[in-house]
């Protein structure tokens, strides 16, 4: 029997939350959601490994489309809104570096030294740009919120 001061939220019992206590609860759906979006990143990235090309840039849409719906429905919470646009951003440069070599452009040269494969630091570096603004300035200004 479930005590009053408990609800079932996703198959899970959980206490009623106090004031001085804050929750995160990721409802069922979002989280079979991700839970599928590893699937599809580690497919990836398995079969950028081995080589299967078909595989890995077919594997590009759903990893990357479901990133950035979880993107978009954690928008109301910053940290995971910047962690979740961080990953999107992520997936993006490392998909670029993938089909690069998949297509053998990565090592040709854009000027210089700087070959294709170096523009994947592009996103990687404003993933962690993203990052930064969080950590560095959006978390010191507002240490209540999430």
């Amino acid at each position: 029997m479930i005590h009053p001061a408990e609800e079932v939220h996703d198959l899970r019992i959980l206490p009623e939350p106090t004031d001085s206590e804050d929750q995160y609860i990721i409802p069922l759906q979002y989280r079979k959601m991700e839970n599928l979006h590893i699937v599809f990143w580690l497919f990836k990235d398995v079969a950028w490994c081995m080589g299967l090309r078909w595989l890995g840039m077919a594997m590009i849409v759903p990893t990357l489309f479901i990133s950035i719906v979880i993107a978009y429905r954690t928008r109301e919470y910053m940290s995971e809104l910047c962690h979740n646009l961080a990953i999107t951003i992520w997936i993006s440069a490392n998909s670029y570096w993938m089909v690069a070599e998949f297509l053998h452009f990565d090592n040709n040269i854009v000027t210089g030294e700087i070959t294709f494969k170096h523009l994947a630091l592009i996103p990687f570096i404003s993933g962690i740009l993203i990052l930064g603004f969080y950590y560095l300035i959006w978390k010191p200004r507002h240490k209540n919120e999430v």
